[in-house]
Protein backbone atom coordinates (compact mmCIF):
# COMPACT_ATOMS: atom_id res chain seq x y z
CA UNK A 1 0.00 0.00 0.00
CA UNK A 2 2.49 2.63 1.17
CA UNK A 3 4.41 1.53 -2.19
CA UNK A 4 1.17 2.43 -4.66
CA UNK A 5 0.95 5.80 -2.51
CA UNK A 6 4.77 7.03 -3.38
CA UNK A 7 3.95 6.23 -6.97
CA UNK A 8 1.18 8.46 -6.77
CA UNK A 9 2.44 11.43 -5.25
CA UNK A 10 5.15 10.59 -7.77
CA UNK A 11 2.69 10.63 -10.92
CA UNK A 12 0.73 13.59 -9.74
CA UNK A 13 3.85 15.61 -9.00
CA UNK A 14 5.30 14.75 -13.08
CA UNK A 15 1.56 15.84 -13.76
CA UNK A 16 1.84 19.03 -12.33
CA UNK A 17 5.13 19.65 -13.75
CA UNK A 18 4.22 18.95 -17.46
CA UNK A 19 0.99 21.16 -16.76
CA UNK A 20 3.49 24.15 -15.95
CA UNK A 21 5.39 22.97 -19.20
CA UNK A 22 2.49 23.14 -21.06
CA UNK A 23 1.20 27.10 -19.81
CA UNK A 24 4.76 28.29 -21.00
CA UNK A 25 4.13 27.03 -24.13
CA UNK A 26 0.82 27.93 -24.35
CA UNK A 27 2.14 31.34 -23.30
CA UNK A 28 4.92 31.34 -25.85
CA UNK A 29 2.74 30.51 -28.83
CA UNK A 30 0.40 32.92 -27.67
CA UNK A 31 3.22 35.68 -28.30
CA UNK A 32 4.23 34.57 -31.05
CA UNK A 33 1.02 34.95 -32.73
CA UNK A 34 0.55 38.30 -31.59
CA UNK A 35 3.62 39.31 -32.71
CA UNK A 36 3.32 37.82 -36.10
CA UNK A 37 -0.03 40.20 -36.25
CA UNK A 38 1.71 43.14 -35.15
CA UNK A 39 4.05 42.71 -37.78
CA UNK A 40 1.07 42.56 -40.83
CA UNK A 41 -0.13 45.03 -38.99
CA UNK A 42 2.48 47.88 -39.52
CA UNK A 43 3.48 46.75 -43.46
CA UNK A 44 1.41 49.61 -45.33
CA UNK A 45 -1.79 48.11 -47.37
CA UNK A 46 0.23 49.42 -50.38
CA UNK A 47 3.08 46.94 -49.73
CA UNK A 48 1.17 44.28 -49.35
CA UNK A 49 -0.91 44.82 -52.64
CA UNK A 50 1.78 45.25 -54.20
CA UNK A 51 3.97 41.98 -53.06
CA UNK A 52 0.88 39.92 -53.86
CA UNK A 53 0.21 41.84 -57.39
CA UNK A 54 4.30 40.92 -58.33
CA UNK A 55 3.28 36.80 -56.75
CA UNK A 56 0.70 36.61 -59.08
CA UNK A 57 2.14 37.63 -62.32
CA UNK A 58 4.42 35.50 -64.51
CA UNK A 59 7.57 36.27 -65.98
CA UNK A 60 6.86 39.01 -68.56
CA UNK A 61 4.42 41.24 -66.57
CA UNK A 62 1.54 39.74 -67.67
CA UNK A 63 -1.03 37.94 -65.63
CA UNK A 64 -1.41 33.99 -65.81
CA UNK A 65 -5.02 34.29 -67.46
CA UNK A 66 -3.42 36.73 -70.16
CA UNK A 67 -0.63 34.30 -70.84
CA UNK A 68 -2.41 31.18 -71.25
CA UNK A 69 -4.69 33.00 -73.54
CA UNK A 70 -2.12 34.49 -75.75
CA UNK A 71 -0.46 30.97 -76.34
CA UNK A 72 -3.72 29.60 -76.95
CA UNK A 73 -4.34 32.64 -79.46
CA UNK A 74 -1.64 32.06 -81.53
CA UNK A 75 -1.78 28.42 -82.57
CA UNK A 76 -4.44 27.43 -85.17
CA UNK A 77 -5.84 24.17 -83.93
CA UNK A 78 -5.50 24.36 -80.62
CA UNK A 79 -3.18 23.74 -77.67
CA UNK A 80 -2.60 20.53 -75.61
CA UNK A 81 -2.51 21.05 -71.91
CA UNK A 82 1.18 19.92 -71.92
CA UNK A 83 2.19 22.13 -74.67
CA UNK A 84 0.43 25.19 -72.68
CA UNK A 85 2.65 23.56 -69.50
CA UNK A 86 5.62 23.90 -71.77
CA UNK A 87 5.37 27.48 -72.86
CA UNK A 88 3.92 29.75 -70.32
CA UNK A 89 6.06 27.18 -67.49
CA UNK A 90 3.08 27.05 -65.38
CA UNK A 91 2.41 24.21 -62.72
CA UNK A 92 -0.50 22.00 -63.03
CA UNK A 93 -2.66 23.75 -61.00
CA UNK A 94 -2.31 27.16 -61.85
CA UNK A 95 -2.46 26.35 -65.44
CA UNK A 96 -5.89 23.94 -64.53
CA UNK A 97 -7.68 27.63 -62.74
CA UNK A 98 -6.56 29.56 -65.71
CA UNK A 99 -8.63 27.62 -68.46
CA UNK A 100 -11.18 26.91 -65.92
CA UNK A 101 -11.31 30.85 -65.57
CA UNK A 102 -11.09 31.90 -69.48
CA UNK A 103 -13.94 28.20 -70.13
CA UNK A 104 -16.47 30.36 -67.61
CA UNK A 105 -15.46 33.77 -69.39
CA UNK A 106 -16.57 32.38 -72.66
CA UNK A 107 -12.83 32.96 -74.11
CA UNK A 108 -11.77 29.48 -74.93
CA UNK A 109 -13.37 26.18 -75.11
CA UNK A 110 -12.34 22.04 -74.65
CA UNK A 111 -12.39 20.74 -78.62
CA UNK A 112 -12.10 17.73 -76.73
CA UNK A 113 -10.19 15.94 -73.66
CA UNK A 114 -7.16 18.52 -72.90
CA UNK A 115 -7.02 20.75 -76.21
CA UNK A 116 -8.29 24.15 -75.92
CA UNK A 117 -9.10 26.73 -78.44
CA UNK A 118 -10.13 30.28 -78.36
CA UNK A 119 -14.29 30.84 -78.96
Amino acid sequence: MQKLQNQLKTVSKSLAALSKQVEKLSKQVDKGQAAKKTAAARKPAAARKTAAKKAASPAGGKTVLASVLGVIKRSKNGVTVAQLKQKTKLDSRQLSNALYKLSKKGEVYAKSRGLYVQK
